[in-house]
């Protein structure tokens, strides 16, 4: 099973940024889809963004569409997540998960169920 380690998450003002890592342990991501998601307090994870690493091809959830983008490090086996314009409402810890099977035709599936190796999470808290 993939391993995955979060770093980056932290303290920010609102309107800030912050960048999350995702290291892959062992393995190379080109074969895996690859998911952001994230988990407020009393809520249900949800998903962020997803990728899958062969075709690049993205999704974004409309609550942070245009304000962070995924992207993939090959080379680096890390996938990362820029957040812009962070707003209290993004408090949550994040976490990123890896699925050799979470995508079709070449798009990367959105649902939590569909991963099966996920990070430990990186608290983010916005918050002035």
């Amino acid at each position: 099973q993939a391993q995955l380690v979060e770093s980056g998450g932290g303290l920010v003002q609102p309107g800030g940024s912050l960048r999350l890592s995702c290291a892959a342990k062992g393995f190379t991501l080109e074969p895996y889809a690859i998911g952001w998601f994230r988990q407020a307090p009393g809520k249900e994870r949800e998903d962020i963004s997803c990728i899958r690493a062969t075709t690049g091809t993205t999704y974004y959830a409309d609550s942070v569409k245009d304000r962070f983008t995924i992207s993939i490090d090959d080379a680096k086996k890390t996938v990362y997540l820029q957040m812009n314009s962070l707003n209290p409402e993004d408090t949550a810890v994040y976490y990123c998960a890896a699925d050799l099977r979470a995508y079709y035709n070449g798009i990367p599936y959105r649902d939590v169920a569909e991963y099966a190796s996920w990070g430990q999470g990186t608290q983010v808290t916005v918050s002035s």
